[in-house]
């Protein structure tokens, strides 16, 4: 784990003020840089000692064979991989032959900062060589949000104590050296030399690499070029192979010169476009960063992160170690979809390798929620990704023998890339989860043109899989749902899960009112009246089983008859269980790696009454590990929506803080997406009780005592918000926009620009605070003095 005290607590920095090199991978995680389209790894500028080098572009993969023990009809036979592609961010330095290394000489000072606000990863260090030449080292480095295709540094050198001779390599480096991969699951698997080289090229300062996978057919390209202000006789270099390209800064400094390099990085890629037309990309999108400047992309970024801070920032009070880990969440859910443009947000988003750079259900239940309330065309652009890999998903149905669309538990392209079917293939849900995700944007953003255009086929093709998959029982009529995977991932194989028949419910609701709504659009794609009606029966009748003896809901139909997992038995370093237990034991047992049924009610709150909320979110606590990262921030949100505060607000905690404190072991190999962007549903649908259902927007929010001021903005449908509360009130107010009618509480509120609305915040009645397993509770975070 990352100890509390290595960053300092600053509301818009994360800040480290001492090298540790036993902590180097997580942090090189922590201060990635990405725009959604290019993502680099936090490495130090000259490489070395690094924890995981990682450079990557969205969707840039190789494909790898799947093995099995056994095969099976339908099994995938080959999964899609991200790879590490060429480092642009190389710039290695030598002091009179020395190379900078910090764990040579004397490391005086080092400090690096992520800064939020402008969108930039600072580095800078005092070093004294082991032949005693001090020298102060600065670094700067971006990813642009503007342009698309840049990243960019500028490096500084300085003498302190006596002349040097200076020489940097900058170096574009393809196939490097990965470490060996974690047995882990969560980790993905490690191509090496996956690329091959079609072109490269040096001349002055200035040089290109470009290659294709072998496997996949996948093309690449990335140029680089500089621009150096140094001193009189500052000389320059180049030289290219296969592999490498360097460029060499030569130059002698006297102490109160500098030499000041900016490196202006190009990439891009294609699956179809030559050698010569990726070549002329990737030189035209370097002419316009060159034209712009170093200074004019630092401004351009600024303005981006400027506007985006006015629409999405959260103020607390109360917990500065909370402040700065929700503007850390925001800033990295924007840095994976801002620019990802008709491609994925993977689990990880660009920050590492982990679970080999799928996409999983996660972007559409965690991390769009956040994107269409802070940056809504992103949020769009994630799900025309999804229509994209349609047909692919038609193509897995009718492989099933089902109608409709089966989309990939987890891919990059469309293929599924799961080797386990139990909670792959069977995990369905992951298409009402993207039909909700369409409804959501639909509701929140009054984006008709995006129903009729993207929206209704996706409803209609999932609904469609529904109609196949379940069925009406003959005595009973009701529409079951047998032999399906839910969200809890040590569950399987379940009849009825009920989030999985909660969301295909809404599903078909939404697709038949859709199709109601665009007939014409909806005749082209087949559909008539009596299929939607099928749809709007299945819906009515689907069962959604109840236990009346304990007045429960059972995660599934079967799972509330089994026996409870030994937890005091269980030691504490044998979680998590899936690394320590087979998945046979788990799947017959009461034990939750991650709130299923939790999750259910916050999705499908209209479905449940506050009571009923209340007595499941009591039981499931006692049987919740918490295995997943995608657990806490959902726990939070109904223990708030129960009156648990206290209780919600140490769950948030757990999802701010889960990459920060690496608090799963396993931030080296990326960030966690979804936790991320769940701190922010844990404080504006928890403690802000936001919710959007039938088109209109609702608060119902309430405070733990160690908060005293919470304060939000949001975007819905083409209006901004900002909304403040404190123990007692609720002020919302209507910045830009045409009025707009919300509830508060329940209670009807007209906002119009012209005056704030204030109003107070009702108490609620809560029971005891519900245990969880032994040794798995969340860590106090104490209440307010």
């Amino acid at each position: 784990m990352i100890n509390d005290s290595l960053f300092t607590v600053e509301e818009w920095n994360i800040r480290e003020k001492e090298l540790s090199l036993d902590t180097l991978a997580q942090t090189e995680s922590i201060f990635t840089l990405s725009n959604g389209h290019i993502g680099l790894r936090g490495n130090l500028d000259e490489g070395d000692p690094h924890g995981l080098p990682g450079t990557y572009l969205n969707s840039f993969y190789e494909l790898r064979p799947l093995p099995y023990a056994e095969g099976g009809y339908a099994y995938p036979e080959s999964g899609q991989t991200v790879i590490n592609v060429t480092n642009g961010k190389l710039i290695r330095l030598l002091v009179d032959d020395e190379p900078f290394d910090v764990r040579y000489g004397k490391l005086l000072e080092h400090e690096r900062e992520l800064d939020l606000r402008n969108g930039v990863l600072r580095r800078s260090i005092h070093w004294t060589t082991p032949a005693a030449r001090t020298v102060k080292i600065s670094s700067v480095r971006m990813v642009s949000f503007t342009q698309r295709a840049i990243a960019a540094i500028c490096y500084e050198v300085e003498p302190v104590d006596a002349p040097v001779r200076i020489v940097v390599q900058s170096e574009l480096v393809a196939n490097e050296a990965l470490p060996p991969q974690s047995k882990d699951p969560r980790v993905g698997a490690a191509l090496e030399s996956a690329l091959e080289c079609e072109e490269h090229q040096a001349r002055e300062a200035s040089g290109m690499l470009i290659h294709h996978t072998r496997v996949s057919g996948l093309r690449m390209g990335v140029a680089m070029d500089h621009h150096i202000e140094g001193p009189p006789g500052t000389t320059v270099t180049s030289e290219s192979s296969p592999d490498v390209v360097r460029v060499s800064i030569i130059g002698r400094l006297k102490p109160g010169e500098r030499l000041r390099i900016v490196k202006f990085i190009a990439y891009g890629w294609s699956s179809l476009r030559s050698r010569p037309a990726i070549h002329d990309q990737i030189i035209a999108a370097l002419a316009a960063a060159r034209q712009t400047g170093w200074e004019g992309l630092l401004a351009e970024q600024r303005a981006y992160l400027d506007d985006y801070w006015a629409s999405a920032d959260v103020e607390l009070e109360g917990d500065p170690q909370i402040q700065q880990a929700i503007r850390f969440s925001l800033f990295h859910v924007l840095q994976a979809g801002a620019r990802a443009e008709g491609r994925p947000i993977p689990a990880k988003g660009l920050t590492g390798p982990g679970y080999d750079g799928h996409a999983f259900w996660d972007t559409e239940i965690f991390v769009l929620p956040v994107l269409i309330h802070t940056i809504p065309d992103a949020a769009a652009d994630a799900l025309r990704w999804r229509h994209l890999i349609l047909d692919r998903a038609r193509e897995q149905a009718q492989q099933l023998r089902l109608r409709g669309a089966a989309f990939p538990w987890r891919t990059i392209r469309g293929a599924e890339c799961s080797g386990y079917w139990p909670a792959g293939t069977a995990a369905f849900h992951i298409n009402a989860d993207i039909a909700y995700a369409v409804a959501y944007y639909i509701q929140a953003t009054g984006d008709i043109d995006f129903e009729e255009e993207v929206g209704l086929e996706l409803l209609i093709e999932t609904a469609r899989l529904w109609c196949s998959l379940g069925y009406h029982h003959p005595t009973s009529n009701q529409f079951r749902i047998d032999g399906v995977t839910g969200p809890d991932e040590y569950s399987a194989i379940a009849d009825n899960n009920v989030y999985t028949n909660l969301m295909a419910q809404h599903n078909l609701r939404w697709a038949a009112n859709a199709v109601q709504r665009h007939p014409e659009k909806a005749c082209a794609l087949g559909v008539d009246e009596h299929e939607a009606a099928n749809w709007r029966m299945a819906a009515k009748n689907m069962l959604i089983p109840y236990n009346e003896q304990l007045e429960v809901t059972p995660q599934d139909e079967s799972f509330i008859d089994y026996q409870v997992w030994d937890f005091t038995h269980t030691l504490p370093h044998q979680y998590p269980l899936l690394l320590h237990f087979p998945y046979f034991d788990l799947y017959r047992k009461q034990v939750v790696k991650q709130a299923d049924l939790v999750l259910a009610m916050h999705l499908r709150g209209d479905a449940f009454t506050l009571e009923q909320k209340a007595r499941n979110f009591a039981y499931y606590e006692q049987l919740t590990v918490r295995d997943s990262s995608l657990s806490a921030c959902t726990q939070a949100v109904m223990a708030a929506e129960v009156g648990q505060l206290e209780l919600a607000y140490d769950y948030l905690g757990e999802a701010a803080l889960v990459d920060l404190h690496d608090l799963h072991h396993n931030v080296q190999s990326g960030l966690h997406m979804a936790s991320l962007a769940g701190a922010w549903l844990a404080i504006v649908a928890g403690f802000g009780g936001m919710r959007v259902q039938d088109n209109s927007l609702s608060f119902s929010p309430r405070l733990p005592d160690a908060l005293e001021r919470l304060a939000f903005r949001l975007l819905f449908q083409g209006r901004r918000l900002y909304i403040e509360v404190t123990a007692t009130e609720a002020t919302y107010h209507l910045l830009d926009g045409l009025p707009l009618t919300i509830c508060h509480h329940g209670q009807e509120i007209a906002l119009s620009m012209d005056e704030t609305s204030t109003h107070s915040i009702p108490q609620i009645q809560a029971g005891s605070r519900p245990s969880q397993p032994e040794g798995r509770e969340p860590v106090r975070r104490g209440v307010r003095v």
